[in-house]
């Protein structure tokens, strides 16, 4: 088995006749029969599709993406698939979808090869997916959640490209565990039609890749922002570095990791400068969650009903929950999240974007757990953008994620910013499952 290769790099060599693909979506394929039964990825790989869309790419100009292989998160429609949202009430032929989600077809238009359908937790919620860590040899080490699949698949070259969603901290926290990158856009930069809701005032959609220049070629076609070329980023950044809260949380070993980082940054010309978050911060939390559990709880109300016991255990929890809030309770959580969006603006005005450790933990060493959204849920309530990429491993040799958030609609400047970033910090390791058998 081969390393790995990079987005960027494999579009270079299809441009320049070195690499096609139709070999490249052969290694992928490889990869993902290798190690499919052990880490569960995938819900399904469509080869049949596949062939299909190899044969109509030969014939039409090269896209933005052309060749590529992308996963595609299991609650966003993808033509001729199920729609399965890891429920066991999505089992028939009348979810599979007739239509790509706009997302979808953006990502066909510009030559994307869609794989297949990625494992998610029941309906983007926190009810433990079947994946696995690749990170772990023993498998016993949570991928995170709900783009469990997506971020698995990419951590191991599965496809090139992924999409996942985030409604608290569901692409960010992933990625953060298994290694790779992930953006969350700026809440309605990308369209979630055909995306199955959580709460439609918090969901977004967003790509994941193993290095920063790659989520930038999947934000623009997914954004639809190919010609979007301006940024006002200045470079090295001015950072902003919230404390205490961040810092006092994190695990000793995660904070390590961080503050080298940071060394890293500020010795290659970056500024960072302390910032203190808004009063009643730790609160933005309750906020975050009824608005969560009210919302959700309105998508699911029928069906919780007649299937109550077809829901799993957090997300019961969740829609009970949510059916006791009041239309006064849900409004003032609306009113208070609005509140924080224009207090997130505020401190971010200073600065080209906020730093902080991606998770609290590296990815808990059990499987009936998704990890804990409180370094990214507040940045998912404010609707403003965030980026993870990988940073170093801890000393329990699991990776640790650094965040940078940026401001409202600024999800290209904040991405130029990361990518300065990332590439001060040389990490080049690999999921142990992976270079076990290089």
């Amino acid at each position: 088995m081969s390393d790995p290769i990079s987005l960027d790099v494999a579009l270079q060599q299809i441009v320049a006749g070195k690499l096609s693909p139709r070999r490249l979506v052969d290694r992928c394929l490889h990869t993902i029969r290798r190690y499919e039964p052990q880490v569960r990825a995938w819900v399904l790989v469509d080869e049949p599709g596949i062939d299909r869309h190899l044969s109509n790419l030969s014939r039409g100009p090269h896209g933005a993406l052309h060749g590529i292989p992308v996963g595609i998160k299991d609650i966003i429609d993808v033509a001729g698939l199920p729609t399965r949202a890891g429920s066991p009430l999505r089992l028939g032929d009348q979810y599979i979808a007739r239509t790509d989600a706009p997302l979808v077809a953006r990502l066909r238009r510009q030559g994307a090869i869609i794989l297949g359908k990625t494992v998610t937790t029941e309906f983007a919620y926190l009810d433990p997916p079947p994946s696995k860590n690749p990170w772990d040899p023993q498998l016993q080490h949570t991928p995170g959640g709900s783009s469990s699949g997506s971020a698995v698949a990419v951590a191991l070259g599965m496809c090139l490209g992924a999409v996942g969603t985030q409604t608290g901290g569901s692409l960010i926290r992933p990625a953060a565990y298994c290694g790779i990158a992930a953006l969350k856009p700026t809440f309605g930069e990308i369209p979630t039609d055909g995306v199955i809701p959580s709460a439609h005032h918090l969901d977004v959609v967003g790509p994941m890749a193993r290095r920063v220049a790659a989520l930038i070629r999947l934000w623009r076609v997914m954004a639809d922002r190919l010609d979007h070329q301006a940024t006002d980023a200045t470079l090295p950044p001015r950072l902003g570095l919230p404390l205490p809260y961040f810092f006092d949380q994190a695990d000793p070993s995660v904070r390590r990791v961080v503050e080298a980082t940071l060394d890293r940054l500020r010795a290659a010309g970056a500024t960072v400068v302390p910032v203190d978050l808004p009063a009643g911060f730790a609160a933005i939390h309750d906020v975050h969650r009824r608005i969560n559990a009210f919302e959700a709880a309105a998508y699911h109300h029928q069906a919780f009903q007649q299937h109550r016991d077809a829901y799993g255990p957090k997300l019961r929890q969740l829609l009970d929950e949510g059916l006791t809030i009041s239309e006064a309770d849900y409004a003032q959580a609306r009113a208070a999240q609005d509140h924080f969006g224009r207090e997130t603006a505020a401190l971010l005005a200073t600065v080209d974007a906020l730093i902080t450790p991606a998770t609290h933990t590296t990815a808990p060493a059990r499987l009936d757990t998704t990890g804990d959204s409180r370094f990214q849920a507040p940045w998912s309530c404010a609707g403003v953008p965030a980026v993870t990429f990988p940073c170093g491993l801890a000393d329990d040799a699991m990776p640790v994620g650094l965040q940078l958030v940026g401001r409202h609609h600024a999800d290209l400047q904040l991405l130029q910013v990361a990518h300065w970033c990332e590439q001060q910090i040389p990490f080049t390791a690999l999921p142990p499952l992976l270079t076990e058998t290089l």
